[in-house]
């Protein structure tokens, strides 16, 4: 049967930069096989697959993998599809709506927002707070697998740690842009030296402050060999995890802080992640992730 299917550019207000998405509308009969088969024939660094939801109340269900893994959460996938979702109910008409999507990890509320001649937004909110792995980690490995010297690793009171919010991360800061555009990242030397956290090969996320473009706060690069990504343009569920780190390395105080991350710019794929932190009593009480989003091309799949 044919299966319409888009591809969006997420994370950016323009076609051929942030990172491409594939948003496959007519995946409720396909097994997991399938799915994982699709995505690697896809060849982007996710692609999702559209059900029914098992509740009524959800707009749908998501199924999100990557070339080498399906993914419970992510964060590019549920903010592209939620564009998706809008813009084919709705059309160029100005939308302003809530939508709820179940992905694995559990329900995901969104808002979107479409306007004519502008690129469609949308955010969530996190549907699991960043949590600290606790666990012993060996710098000077960290250092080799990203041919950095090990006294570049970290700034100010950053230090490696594994974070998830979904999906782990072990998030490495580094001392400037400079030395973010400088790592050369080995798979092997990672693979080495990075544990396991929940069942999951934890990704590689390198961060420093400041950026590239001067709205930006965090410079940020990602690499997952697990996934069988060699170099990701902008990673949500990785803002998500980072968003525990910045509460608990800044010390942040209670109130609102609205934070903008740049990935994807070593690519040629400059991308900008919306990260919100709500803190109250010296936790995060709220985080959610946005971001805008465009629709590069359309099609079907002979399948």
């Amino acid at each position: 049967m044919a299966r319409s299917y888009s591809v969006y550019d997420v994370f950016t207000d323009r076609k051929l930069a942030g990172n491409p998405l594939a948003v496959v509308f007519d995946g409720d009969d396909l097994s997991d096989e399938a799915m994982q088969a699709i995505t690697r024939e896809i060849n982007l660094s996710e692609t999702v697959f559209v059900q029914p939801s098992t509740n009524p109340a959800y707009a749908a269900k998501l199924r999100i993998f990557t070339p080498g893994r399906e993914l419970p959460f992510a964060g590019h996938p549920t903010v592209g599809t939620a564009v998706a979702l809008a813009e084919r109910a709705h059309g160029a008409a100005a939308v302003d709506l809530v939508t709820v999507l179940e992905e694995n990890v559990g329900p995901v509320r969104c808002a979107v927002r479409l306007r004519e001649g502008e690129a469609s937004f949308a955010e969530f909110d996190l549907p699991r707070k960043s949590q600290q792995a606790v666990m012993p980690l060996d710098k000077l490995g960290i250092a080799d697998a990203l041919s950095l010297k090990v006294t570049e690793i970290g700034f100010e009171n950053h230090v490696p740690s594994v974070w998830s919010a979904g999906v782990p991360f072990l998030l490495i800061p580094v001392h400037d842009v400079g030395t973010a555009q400088r790592v050369e990242f080995d798979p092997q030397l990672w693979e080495k030296i990075v544990p396991f956290v929940d069942g999951a090969l934890a990704s590689a996320y390198v961060y420093c402050r400041g950026g590239v473009n001067h709205v930006a706060k965090f410079h940020a690069r990602m690499f997952a060999s697990g996934m069988g990504i060699v170099e990701d343009p902008a990673t949500g569920a990785a803002a998500a995890a980072l968003s525990g780190a910045i509460r608990h390395f800044d010390r942040l105080t209670d109130g609102h802080h609205p934070i903008m991350i740049e990935q994807g710019v070593e690519m040629g794929r400059p991308s900008f992640i919306h990260l919100h932190i709500d803190v109250e009593g010296g936790t995060i009480s709220n985080a959610r992730i946005g971001g805008q989003a465009v629709r590069l091309a359309s099609g079907t799949l002979d399948l």
